[in-house]
């Protein structure tokens, strides 16, 4: 008998937008400026779906308070280790098998004309 495979189902939460002061530059650090995030989680969602009940999910206000207690309480050069912390937080804090995270600098200091700046890791 051949196991049956359990896919991952997704939780995201998308564009969480946060002021903060980080980065290399002196005045990102004096100024602030704002971050955008988002974070996917990887995980089985089917007993959750059955039963209705928070209690057999991920509770996506524990990602949003992850999130943002990384961001405003930590002081970061950049935005890689942002991402890093909030994804090894995840991961130990609540029950899923992945992470994936995106952090966003829309204003980044640079001499010509962007959309902005953004990193993207999966953890897990």
């Amino acid at each position: 008998m051949v196991p049956e495979e359990t896919e991952l189902d997704v939780i995201r939460l998308k564009r969480m937008i946060f002021y903060a002061y980080h980065g290399t530059a002196a005045a990102e650090k004096k100024l602030g400026q704002r971050f955008e995030v988002d974070v996917e989680v990887f995980l089985d969602t089917r007993q959750a779906g059955d039963t209705d009940d928070l209690a057999d999910t991920v509770d996506y206000a524990k990602i949003y308070e992850i999130a943002e207690e990384v961001i405003l309480e930590g002081e970061y050069n950049l935005i890689e280790a942002i991402a890093e912390d909030i994804a090894r937080l995840i991961l130990e804090r609540l029950t899923v098998e992945k992470a994936l995270v995106r952090v966003r600098k829309p204003h980044v200091p640079l001499p010509g004309i962007t959309d902005g700046v953004e990193v993207e890791i999966l953890r897990g």
